[in-house]
């Protein structure tokens, strides 16, 4: 089972990075660096949404549920949470108060 969502997570990740890549800058123009209103602006209207806008959605959603499902499968139930406080040795006595200096 971990190793079909392994491999899921590995093809999910590279057809993620793929698809990032084939997209178009949203803030192409040079003029839109300086705070010129472009035909892209930053706050703009936006379009439509495109068939790779989509396709990084859904990638992106089953890269965030494998991610999670093989964190749950890896740690297979281990409930073992121990404090680090616990393990340190108390301190029985406290230090005493430093010695007066002689003159």
């Amino acid at each position: 089972m971990q190793f079909l969502i392994t491999l899921l997570h590995i093809l999910v990740c590279f057809f993620l990075i793929a698809v990032i890549l084939l997209q178009s800058g949203k803030a192409g123009d040079i003029a839109s660096a300086f705070g010129g209103m472009g035909s892209q602006t930053a706050f703009g209207p936006r379009g439509a949404q495109t068939a790779l806008g989509k396709a990084t959605i859904v990638c992106a959603v089953l890269f965030m549920l494998t991610s999670i499902t093989l964190a749950i499968l890896t740690a297979g139930g281990k409930t073992n949470a121990r404090s680090i406080l616990g393990s340190a040795p108390a301190a029985s006595h406290p230090a005493p108060p430093p010695k007066p200096l002689k003159k």
